[in-house]
């Protein structure tokens, strides 16, 4: 069967519409992660022997007519096609949309549609249009394949696992779809990237350009109350790739991608295994993949200590990125972050003595949250003094507890999903709590931000890593460029 995958068109008059990242949105840094969720389903199921068409139109980026005209070119309309639509919250309503426009006009596909929103609100995005036949339920990898195999031996949708479907003015949901335990046996999305797309339409602000991002595990074991990954697709157990396999990914990266600079690991807790992570370094080092590719990864406070990441600079890590979130232990214990106030300054101290850059990431509007709890934030982070810093209200998106605790409290201030995002497609805040508005969150974001980078400390500082790393400093420039309008708005 004829299987294509589309990263739907959303605001593209305004920018690149990142809608894998965590906080789906035409970033203030300019940031487009890779569609790797989208990425490696298509390649499992091209895999599995079906043909393959993939469009991420936002990396062009696309509207939607020209999308459509993208698809016109790998699609025939007397043949029987199977559609799979990403989505996100902010888009949610026009990926349905995008979707029923392709029913209309390719009247024999199925359309499908992925991600945690749906996965979150399965009958509640099927009443969007009856033109979207069904919805996918977590991870999709091998549900879309046994959809593409039902529907080729004309076998009953509720033989297919993982899926939600309209069942007349009623929607039914089939038996759960057993996550992937052997993570090895997934295609490397570095193949996927060199022969699909093009490495220089992404963009991470914090990864020296251009970069190539994937994943070398799924899940996570910690309950952040706020990450939607883990509670809507992935869950809590982590299940890794061995460090064979990722380092041969590496291997394929030095090889395939002459350009590229740097490898974006995106795993949420990467840094969880001990033995695993060491195994993963040494192959590196042994392999001499570190003098070949710098890589940055998402780290926890409580997971390094001096010595792993001596070796993971030795192995050719550049950059971590902890979720430090607040200044206020009473908040990190609201929200299930399982973090100490206390470890945070080791961390950050033991990642300058090893010669690691951090970039902290904050965020404001959590359970407990008051102006008194924001400036200890703020004071925070000034004291850390990290390389970089990112500042943001929460944002809950449906199936986190986050989401059900604000709906509960009547914190939510309005149910249209379109107002995660503004209408630039710049992230937007739904929370009014009790001794906070929505403004003053955004206010206090904006400030913090100014404060932060526009420190002289700071300025030179970037200049001396940027005098001793020319790639930085590019790296930095480009950032700039795009963030400075908001640095610099009244």
């Amino acid at each position: 069967m004829h299987i294509i995958f589309i990263n739907p068109p959303f605001k593209a008059e305004y920018g690149k519409f990142s809608r894998e990242s965590r906080s789906p949105a035409i970033t203030k840094s300019g940031a487009l992660y890779y569609p790797l969720w989208l990425i490696y389903a298509a390649a499992c199921v091209e895999k599995n022997g079906h043909s393959v068409g993939f469009i991420d139109a936002p990396a062009k980026p696309l509207d939607e007519n020209e999308t459509l005209c993208a698809v016109e070119k790998m699609a025939d309309k007397d043949e029987r096609l199977l559609f799979v639509l990403d989505t996100s919250t902010p888009s949610i309503k026009s990926d349905a949309a995008f979707g029923a426009r392709l029913k209309d006009l390719y009247a024999k596909s199925f359309v499908l549609l992925v991600g945690t929103h749906p996965t979150a609100t399965a009958e509640e995005t099927l009443s969007y249009s009856k033109k979207i036949d069904a919805v996918a339920l977590g991870e999709y990898d091998r549900t879309v394949s046994e959809l593409a195999n039902a529907m080729e031996a004309g076998l009953p949708l509720q033989e297919v696992r993982g899926i939600c479907f309209r069942c007349g003015e009623d929607f039914r949901r089939t038996l759960p779809m057993p996550p992937i335990e052997n993570m090895d046996e997934i295609p490397f999305a570095a193949k996927f990237i060199k022969e699909r797309l093009d490495e220089r339409d992404y963009f991470f602000a914090a990864a020296t350009y251009p970069s190539i991002q994937i994943f070398t595990g799924r899940g996570c074991p910690c309950h952040c109350n706020f990450c939607v990954y883990p509670q809507t697709m992935h869950g809590h157990k982590y299940r890794a790739r061995s460090p064979e396999n990722v380092v041969a990914e590496f291997e394929y990266i030095a090889t395939h991608f002459p350009d590229v600079k740097e490898v974006v690991i995106e795993d949420d807790t990467f840094t969880i295994g001990r033995e695993r992570l060491s195994a993963i370094c040494n192959l590196l080092i042994q392999r001499k993949m570190n003098r070949r590719l710098r890589w940055l990864c998402n780290a926890r406070v409580n997971t390094l200590d001096l010595a792993m990441m001596k070796l993971m600079k030795k192995a050719g890590c550049r950059l971590i990125i902890p979720g430090i979130e607040s200044g206020s232990q009473q908040i990190l214990d609201n929200i299930k972050k399982g973090t100490n106030v206390n470890q945070f300054m080791p961390y950050v101290k033991n990642a300058k003595k090893a010669g690691l850059l951090v970039h902290a990431c904050y965020m404001v509007g959590n359970q407990g949250e008051t102006k008194e709890t924001m400036r200890q934030t703020l004071d925070l982070a000034l004291k850390l003094n990290t390389d970089t810093a990112q500042f943001f209200p929460l944002i809950p998106y449906p199936g986190t507890e986050a989401y059900e605790y604000n709906k509960r409290m009547g914190y939510l201030t309005d149910g249209d999903y379109e107002r995660y995002c503004n209408e630039d497609g710049i992230h937007n805040t739904v929370l009014n709590l009790p001794d906070l508005s929505m403004q003053e969150m955004v206010d206090f974001c904006n400030c913090a931000r100014k404060k932060y980078y526009l420190r002289p400390r700071y300025i030179l500082h970037r200049l001396r890593v940027g005098l001793a790393h020319p790639d930085d400093l590019k790296r930095s420039i480009k950032a700039f460029g795009k963030l400075k309008t908001y640095l610099f708005k009244k």
